[in-house]
């Protein structure tokens, strides 16, 4: 099992930033990579981005490139997400995750335990 705990959701208006964080305990040792997802209202799940916890590779759904940057901390286990030039329609509940795969990084069905979500909400 491995348990997730995401914070630093919020509220903020267009052009702001936000951080948000993931950490990770239990039996993170069969984790591969932790990804985002986010989820906007009446929407379905979407993914935002990924590292892998080894090499720090990086993938970015198109939406948030330029704008968001993933990163983690290895001995705290816990990943981040900087979001900037915040969006109205970033608006969403955003999700950590972990994978034990390579491949399909932007399947939320390849990812295996997740948080609980944290609201963000970009004002116009």
């Amino acid at each position: 099992q491995v348990q997730l705990v995401e914070s630093g959701g919020g509220l903020v208006q267009a052009g702001g930033s936000l951080r948000l964080s993931c950490a990770a305990s239990g039996r993170t040792a069969s984790s591969y990579a932790m990804g985002w997802f986010r989820q906007p209202p009446g929407k379905e799940r979407e993914f935002v981005a990924r590292i892998t916890w080894t090499s720090g590779r990086t993938d970015y759904a198109d939406s948030v490139k330029g704008r968001f940057t993933i990163s983690r901390d290895n001995a705290k286990n816990t990943v981040y997400l900087q979001m900037n030039n915040l969006r109205p329609e970033d608006t969403a509940v955003y999700y950590c995750a972990t994978t034990g795969f390579g491949l399909g990084y932007d399947d939320p069905g390849k990812y295996d335990y997740w948080g609980q979500g944290t609201q963000v909400t970009v004002s116009s």
